[in-house]
């Protein structure tokens, strides 16, 4: 059994920071949820959820190529992502951010990767 890409709680302060950023507020939040291809090195750092579709995401994406970037991605096609072993995306159920996500991109694009 895989567990959902986000908890309800998650998916409520993704949305609450959604809402923000789509009233045009800048806004620095703390990423909320790391999710990540077990044999794939891809790792992407949750922040916001579009209120419009409620599926597409904002964060901080590590396709495990070097070059780290904030962008968006579609939560229903992560659900569909599989590795070369055929695993899923995974939720980082330990993951708790120690910075904004400003920094966590900052830190990324200077090493070539998102720091654990």
């Amino acid at each position: 059994m895989t567990l959902p890409l986000t908890t309800a709680d998650e998916r409520t302060q993704l949305l609450a920071n959604g809402e923000a950023r789509a009233a045009g507020q800048h806004i620095d939040p703390l990423p909320l949820v790391r999710l990540f291809t077990p044999d794939a090195h891809a790792i992407w750092l949750l922040a916001a959820l579009d209120p419009a579709d409620g599926n597409t995401a904002w964060g901080l994406i590590d396709l495990g190529i070097g070059m780290p970037a904030l962008g968006t991605v579609k939560l229903s096609d992560l659900a569909g992502i599989v590795g070369p072993q055929q695993r899923p995306v995974l939720r980082d159920v330990y993951f708790r951010a120690s910075r904004p996500l400003s920094e966590y991109v900052w830190l990324a694009q200077r090493d070539g990767s998102i720091p654990d």
